[in-house]
């Protein structure tokens, strides 16, 4: 616990020296506890590179003998880019054929979430919840799909308030074309 408000410390002193930097008084009655919050807001923002994706799905991994197409679509999903530490976010869109193993529906989610709580760029978001599914469940593939608005591109540089950037990936069955096209056509569906 005491290395914890230690680095938040250190985190909260590095705010109000930016703070400074801007222009700002970090001592105004409005800005005297944001270093702190700033600091709290970093570290939930970030917790994904203390929690482990694949000991989550081996959690709620089931013996079934099911080969058939399971989706879990319109995941919301929020992380930071990596390049300017400004939010992305959107939906992810999943899909596994399972080989003897399932997983509890709601470790889709939470893997997704590991991953999104880290610093990021969507491309490697969607390759690696495909790997971590690949690699623990080891079914017969896994398709990754991920739909998302950037505020770096929205709020600053190119200002393109209705960009939306999708990128995908995939293994296995999905290799084939009528795999990957009944995916994408059952995440369509809803919309």
């Amino acid at each position: 616990m005491q290395e914890n408000e230690q680095l938040l410390e250190q985190m909260a002193d590095n705010v109000r020296s930016m703070l400074g930097l801007i222009g700002e008084d970090p001592e105004r009655e409005g800005l005297l506890k944001t270093p702190i919050r700033v600091a709290k807001s970093m570290q939930f923002l970030t917790q994904g590179y203390h929690q482990d994706p694949q000991e989550i799905l081996r959690s709620a991994m089931f013996r079934e003998d099911y080969q058939q197409m399971v989706i879990v679509k319109d995941i919301d999903f929020y992380s930071l880019c990596e390049h300017h530490l400004l939010p992305f976010f959107g939906k992810v869109h999943v899909a596994y054929i399972p080989n003897k193993y399932i997983v509890g529906l709601s470790k889709i989610p939470r893997v997704v979430e590991v991953f999104a709580r880290r610093l990021q760029v969507q491309e490697r978001l969607t390759t690696q919840i495909k790997e971590c599914i690949q690699e623990t469940l080891h079914p017969l593939g896994v398709m990754v799909v991920i739909e998302a608005r950037h505020l770096c591109m929205q709020m600053r540089g190119v200002e393109s308030q209705n960009a939306l950037t999708t990128t995908s990936d995939f293994c296995g069955a999905f290799n084939e074309i009528r795999t990957r096209q009944e995916f994408l056509e059952l995440i369509k569906s809803s919309k």
